[in-house]
């Protein structure tokens, strides 16, 4: 397995928007469009985490997810932690971080 470090949170979102991970999961219509149905959250699992901590301030920590499909489709999560990420994003990744842990 090929393993990717970055340095900052731009750096990652960068090249995996470079290696097809282009649909970005935190726009509000991407996450409707997952809570609708158009996306089946049963299809997705996250491949890659990618995880920033500020050296000082907890406002600048933040995990980079890479989030794929059995058909293909690719996308990026950027989250705070814990309460700093919101409602719907931590509905979301606990949806997400289950499948991933049961396959």
């Amino acid at each position: 397995m090929v393993k990717f470090e970055y340095q900052t949170v731009s750096e990652a979102v960068n090249d995996l928007q470079s290696r097809g991970f282009k649909i970005d999961f935190n726009l509000e219509e991407n996450l409707e469009a997952f809570e609708s149905g158009k996306y089946d959250g049963e299809d997705f699992e996250i491949v890659e985490v990618h995880r920033y901590e500020g050296n000082s301030d907890p406002g600048d920590e933040a995990v980079v997810y890479a989030i794929e499909s059995k058909n293909g489709v690719k996308g990026i999560l950027v989250s705070g932690f814990g309460m700093s990420s919101g409602e719907r994003v931590r509905k979301l990744l606990a949806k997400l971080q289950h499948l991933s842990q049961t396959r």
